[in-house]
C-alpha cells in the first residue's frame, strides 16, 4: 500500500467536488492511448511540476528512474522512489508511507507554484486544492 497524491490540470477538471470525484474515477481507469511513464504527454504545467518533483522523489519506473549505481550510492534515494502514472490531465504519485509529510508538503507547494490542482487521494478528508490554495467545494 502507498500514500497517494494527484495533481491535475485545473482547466480540464470539473469545478465541483462531486463532479471532480466522478472525473477522477474515469481518469484513473488509465485508458488513454499512450504509456504512463512519459511526462511529455502532460500539459506544460504538469511537466514542470513533475520535473521538479523527481528531484526529491525520483520516478521508480521509466526513463527518469535512477540507475542501480545511483541507488547504491545514495541510501536515502530508495526510500524516496515514487511510482508516477502520467496522463494528459493528471499525474498520480504513489509514495512510500515513510515520506508522507514530506511528499504532501512538496506536492502541495509545487502544485501552487506551477498552477495545477492537488488532490489528497489518501488523506482522510480527500481534500482537493485549487492552484490558488483554496479548497474545492
Amino acid at each position: 500500500m502507498s500514500y497517494d497524491l494527484m495533481v491535475f490540470e485545473r482547466e480540464k477538471a470539473p469545478s465541483k467536488q462531486k463532479d471532480f470525484l466522478d472525473w477522477y474515477e474515469k481518469e484513473t481507469e488509465w485508458t488513454e492511448d499512450h504509456g504512463y511513464n512519459d511526462p511529455t504527454v502532460s500539459s506544460p504545467a504538469l511537466q514542470e511540476w513533475y520535473r521538479e518533483m523527481i528531484q526529491t522523489f525520483p520516478n521508480m519506473n521509466g526513463p527518469d528512474a535512477p540507475t542501480n549505481e545511483q541507488l547504491d550510492e545514495d541510501e536515502d534515494l530508495e526510500s524516496h522512489l515514487t511510482d508516477y502514472a502520467i496522463g494528459r490531465n493528471v499525474i498520480y504519485a504513489a509514495f512510500s508511507w515513510s515520506t508522507t509529510e514530506e511528499a504532501y508538503e512538496l506536492t502541495k507547494r509545487l502544485a501552487q507554484k506551477h498552477g495545477v490542482g492537488f488532490f489528497d487521494v489518501s488523506g482522510t478528508d480527500g481534500d482537493i486544492f485549487l492552484p490558488d490554495g483554496s479548497l474545492m467545494k
